[in-house]
């Protein structure tokens, strides 16, 4: 008698097989961004049973179950129901988006996952902020510790709501007993993010402010997204840093980059940067300035002592994220067309940030004087 055909074999050996065994997760903010690589990543894996996928709209993982609704819609309980794992990613941090506008949705969102997660039976969620809640302060260590204080205030783009998460993520266990929650604190995250601090470097110029001394830890998404996995299948816990291992001094920055850099002196760059963003000219707050002048950069123990291990560098991530941001023209934190920056001249974002807040300085003694 002859043996089956192979092909038939394998289909047999398939439909008797037993189904993963994993966890069942639900990813919050899966159609873009971290969240549908984090989805895609998943759904792939031999170690997780089932992706639910949660957003506004369809992404591109078919083999992911998609729920299309706002995450501060409170029928998200019913979607959650099943699941072993919640995986929040549904955030706003656009720089376009109006301030008030990107607190409801962030921390409403964040406020109703967290209560749907518990009402739902889930035992674990996992919460993505930033290293940004430690603070970009003079005075920080070389590195900080995962347990170091935060803090940050919200003067900075998006911070504000982080902190806000940060304090739901430790309030949750007592608010709702069994309930596990995991922050994942990435660093400067590059691979398709538009931040104050990817753009940073679209300016003609680095903005260096005299006697500070920055210190520029990366993080690669793909790395995130390893991170997360790491939380989704409680390899580690607690509240986790997550990016390339060391740092980069603003030196070596410029050196690797081939932009120079312009010194300002501190009360000028920042009394300039707050005047152009309360007029409006710019979306960047004058907090967003500190992340470039002050070290907060953090160990990353607990990750590396669950195993987990970085696969990129910061030199290979800033060489990334530079020829991401390659024909992109930044100017004291606003976007310009080719035209509006060659106008801008060699100067780059000093002198725009120093002749706009002139402009500034013009226009109020011209209201005194009338």
């Amino acid at each position: 008698m002859s043996s089956p055909d192979p092909q038939v074999r394998a289909a047999r050996n398939k439909s008797t097989s037993p189904p993963p065994r994993g966890p069942v997760v639900a990813v919050t903010g899966a159609a873009s961004g971290v969240g549908a690589l984090l989805t895609a990543r998943l759904a792939a894996s031999q170690e997780v049973k089932q992706v639910v996928a949660v957003d506004e709209r369809r992404g591109e993982c078919a083999e992911a179950e998609w729920h299309i609704l706002d995450v501060r819609d409170p029928a998200i309980a019913d979607r959650l129901r099943g699941a072993d794992v919640v995986v929040h990613l549904a955030l706003d941090l656009d720089l376009e988006t109006d301030a008030a506008a990107r607190t409801a949705y962030n921390v409403r969102g964040t406020q109703t996952v967290l209560t749907a997660a518990a009402a739902a039976g889930v035992h674990r969620v996992v919460l993505c902020t930033s290293t940004m809640v430690y603070g970009a302060l003079p005075d920080n260590e070389l590195p900080l510790s995962e347990d170091a204080e935060l803090r940050a205030t919200a003067e900075a783009t998006g911070v504000g709501d982080l902190l806000e998460i940060e304090r739901l993520a430790r309030r949750a266990p007592r608010a709702h007993p069994g309930l596990n929650v995991t922050v994942v604190r990435p660093a400067v995250l590059v691979g398709g993010t538009d931040t104050a601090l990817t753009r940073y470097f679209e300016s003609p110029r680095l903005l260096v402010v005299a006697g500070s001394r920055p210190a520029w830890q990366f993080c690669h998404v793909e790395d995130l997204c390893s991170a997360l996995e790491y939380a989704v299948l409680e390899k580690v816990d607690g509240e986790l840093a997550v990016g390339c291992d060391g740092w980069l001094e603003q030196e070596e920055v410029e050196e690797l980059s081939g932009i120079r850099r312009m010194e300002l002196p501190s009360a000028v760059a920042l009394g300039a940067a707050a005047r152009l963003h309360r007029i409006g000219l710019t979306p960047s707050p004058a907090g967003d300035l500190a992340y470039t002048m002050y070290p907060w950069v953090v160990s990353g123990s607990r990750l590396h002592d669950a195993g987990w291990r970085p696969s990129y560098t910061n030199e290979e991530v800033l060489v990334q994220l530079l020829e991401e941001v390659s024909g992109r023209h930044t100017v004291a934190g606003r976007r310009l067309g080719r035209k509006d920056a060659t106008a801008a001249g060699a100067a780059g974002a000093t002198v725009a940030l120093l002749g706009a807040a002139a402009v500034v300085r013009r226009a109020r003694k011209a209201r005194r004087r009338i």
